[in-house]
């Protein structure tokens, strides 16, 4: 007796903390969920939206680096080249603009890689996808607002998945036929009901991994902890290494072809497989001409990260994750993964369907959830009114059945 006594109690526990975290971080989950389920599908959205990614594959090189720097000062003057990427013999490449606060900016310059034509400049403030990702990062706040806000929500939604199943898990057979189906039959009070216990069953291990997984961006000591859990280590923040100023003859020396030019052959000849090949110019004197290839140009864990002294284009090796694959352990290969687990990639179309609808559900859980509890409370304040209403019939109806002696014979008895 007592132990169902205590088994109650617990799951009263979980109850109150499952519906007041629901109701405090409902909208933020809502809108994390459904801006995921918007960029599930980008890059396939992408392609099929915008033509000017595409390009005729022709019978001759592409034109290096260089050139396209130059079509880049030509083309934004003034904006500060990040890189160039080439992503395909079919694609254009992208120059990408990107600078930091106080002059903050964000263009993709996209041009076609055997012709140098300029085909587009995007401001990438004023794309779709990037308003989406804007919000699913930080709710369309200031970063240093809007990233605690969600890291905080996404932690909170970790806690309200454990209290869900505890509330879910049924507490006998009996119980536990009705846990796994939606009775569409019943009244809407009870397919709402239905509809979130068991949608949010179904969709409880993929949603644990998005969330778990977003975390790692939210919380540093939660990155930290959960790569160190792996048994990783290294570095986990990216931080680039250092040109040596001291070797800047060296460079005047050797003006055969430009130094990012160089790192791009370097790339093609080593990587003669990669489905994409991205070179960044030396932001800065002491910064390195950074390059990169990727074998599967739908997922991210498996880039080979170089860099490479801007005066000698030696390679400097780094003591961080993000480097070149055959300098990496399996904890940090998983680590590379959290993206690609996130975005349901790594599994690739099947893994971002599982994505899409797993956000979907969870965007309509707080949805549900919040008419469970509106429904619970209009019931208790219905049953309240009603409870009160017959308690008031009844005093009436006492008062009415009172009927006090008449003063004469009252007066008649008293003289008797």
């Amino acid at each position: 007796m007592s132990s169902k006594k205590n088994n109650r109690k617990f799951k009263s526990i979980m109850g109150f903390v499952h519906l007041w975290l629901g109701l405090i971080s409902g909208i933020i989950v809502f809108i994390i969920a459904i801006t995921g389920c918007f960029y599930a599908f980008q890059a396939e959205l992408r392609d099929l939206t915008e033509p000017y990614r595409s390009v005729e594959v022709e019978n001759k090189a592409a034109l290096p680096p260089s050139y396209f720097e130059k079509v880049a000062h030509e083309t934004l003057p003034g904006k500060h080249l990040h890189g160039i990427n080439y992503p395909g013999a079919d694609k254009a490449v992208e120059i990408i603009y990107f600078d930091f606060a106080p002059n903050y900016h964000y263009f993709y310059v996209f041009a076609n890689p055997y012709t140098g034509e300029v085909l587009k400049v995007k401001n990438m403030e004023e794309d779709f996808f990037q308003f989406i990702l804007d919000g699913h990062f930080y709710l369309w706040l200031p970063p240093e607002i809007g990233q605690p806000v969600v890291a905080y929500a996404t932690l909170v939604f970790v806690v309200m998945l454990i209290t869900g199943i505890v509330l879910w898990w049924p507490k006998n057979k009996a119980a536990a036929k009705q846990r796994f189906s939606i009775k569409w039959s019943a009244r809407w009070r009870r397919k709402n009901y239905d509809i979130h216990n068991v949608l949010g069953f179904y969709s409880y291990f993929i949603a644990l991994i998005l969330a778990l997984t977003g975390l790692v961006w939210g919380f540093q000591w939660f990155a930290q902890g959960a790569y160190l859990a792996l048994g990783g280590e290294k570095s986990t923040m990216y931080l680039e290494p250092q040109s040596d100023t001291t070797n800047i003859a060296t460079l005047t020396a050797n003006t055969d072809l430009p130094p990012i030019d160089k790192i791009w052959h370097k790339m093609l000849d080593e990587y003669p497989n990669a489905e994409s090949i991205e070179v960044h110019v030396a932001e800065t004197k002491t910064g390195p001409i950074a390059a990169n290839a990727n074998p599967d140009a739908s997922t991210f864990w498996q880039v080979d990260y170089r860099y490479f002294d801007q005066y000698t284009l030696e390679e400097i090796p780094v003591d961080h994750i993000y480097g070149r694959q055959a300098a990496l352990d399996n904890a940090d290969k998983v680590f590379r993964m959290n993206y690609d687990i996130h975005t349901g990639a790594i599994l690739g179309f099947a893994g971002k369907l599982l994505a899409f609808f797993a956000s979907l559900i969870v965007a309509s859980l707080p949805i549900t959830g919040f008419y469970i509890w509106y429904g619970r409370r209009k019931k208790k304040k219905a049953a309240k009114d009603t409870s009160s209403n017959q308690a008031q019939r009844q005093t009436q109806s006492a008062r009415k059945s009172f009927k006090p002696k008449k003063r004469e014979k009252v007066s008649q008895e008293v003289t008797s």
